[in-house]
């Protein structure tokens, strides 16, 4: 560099939005960008910037289960949640997955997911004790996989290279994932079960849940919805804070998504997403509280979702919180 070069710039880091506090000293922080959307869809609030693409990860299922409706797969109830479900892995969502592959003529052998255990811990000490191994059913993609699968039966599509990106299946998605967030796809990449994955900003990941929670009954982003709120512990687990939230708020959507990203729709459009910088997962559900009552939601569940003690032995000796 010579005298004359300007330094280069230095982006600002990410705000921080949780906190690690124990025996009352900060041990650690965690950074993101976080956005709210009031009722009439503008932003009531963000930190960050939630323009900028992220891979929303398992958020973007919602938009997945739409396309797979859109080429003509007719699903409803357990079964469409489980097409839009990160789930459990816990035996009620593994015999649904068999059930709908085995309803197309396809088996677990068919899926392309990689082999992995139940994503639930309780339910992956039984499936462990019961002398049971990684398997690609378990994987907690696996409801989604089988619903691409029998899509391409239904239309005649290739089934082994369903998790192309130029296969028609993923090229509607990334269609409808552009046309619910109102932006374009910045980004493709893989997602950690092998499916094609859109990058969008996270305004534009709330923007889209927004749609889904609006969009006209009986269209495919309404079915997804809908599906999703009556059957939320297909889309999650008995043990998880989308189930917890979506049973406890009537009208509420949310799905969780990897590396610390978190989508929800409120039954009248009030929406949010955020995403944590470092992918700490154990920092989503304070934040998530937390932004839940900036949009004004008060209800009980929400302070069950924000508690995220830490342990010294066996005693509480302090806690994640948000900062914001």
């Amino acid at each position: 560099m010579t005298s004359t070069d300007a330094p280069a710039a230095i982006a600002p880091a990410p705000p921080v939005l949780a906190e690690v506090v124990r025996s009352g000293f900060t041990e650690g922080h965690h950074r993101g960008s976080l956005v709210l959307l009031a009722a009439d869809g503008s932003v009531q609030y963000a930190l960050g910037d939630p323009a900028v693409p992220v891979f929303p990860r398992s958020s973007n299922k919602p938009m997945q289960a739409a396309a797979i409706l859109r080429a003509g797969l007719e699903l409803s109830g357990e079964r469409l949640a489980l097409a839009a479900a990160s789930h459990s892995g816990e035996p009620f969502h593994l015999d649904l997955v068999r059930k709908m592959l085995a309803e197309h003529g396809l088996s677990a052998d068919d899926l392309q997911t990689p082999p992995d255990l139940p994503l639930d811990p309780v339910a992956a000490e039984a499936y462990l004790a019961a002398g049971n191994v990684r398997e690609r059913i378990t994987m907690n993609c696996s409801g989604k996989h089988a619903a691409m699968l029998a899509v391409c039966v239904r239309n005649g599509w290739d089934t082994a290279s369903y998790l192309d990106p130029a296969h028609p299946l993923q090229l509607l998605v990334g269609q409808v994932v552009a046309e619910a967030a109102g932006e374009p796809v910045a980004s493709l990449g893989t997602d950690g079960c092998g499916a094609p994955l859109m990058a969008i900003g996270l305004t534009g990941l709330a923007r889209a849940f927004r749609s889904f929670v609006l969009a006209e009954p009986g269209s495919a982003e309404r079915r997804v919805a809908d599906a999703m709120r009556a059957h939320p512990e297909y889309v999650a687990g008995t043990r998880r804070p989308d189930t917890w939230l979506m049973s406890e708020v009537p009208g509420t959507l949310s799905k969780m998504g990897a590396e610390a990203v978190q989508a929800v729709a409120l039954a009248d459009g009030r929406a949010l997403a955020f995403k944590i910088d470092d992918g700490a997962t154990r920092a989503l559900g304070p934040v998530l509280a937390r932004a839940l009552e900036r949009l004004g939601l008060d209800a009980p569940v929400v302070a069950r979702i924000g508690r995220s003690p830490l342990l010294g032995g066996a005693a509480e000796v302090g806690e994640i919180r948000a900062t914001f």
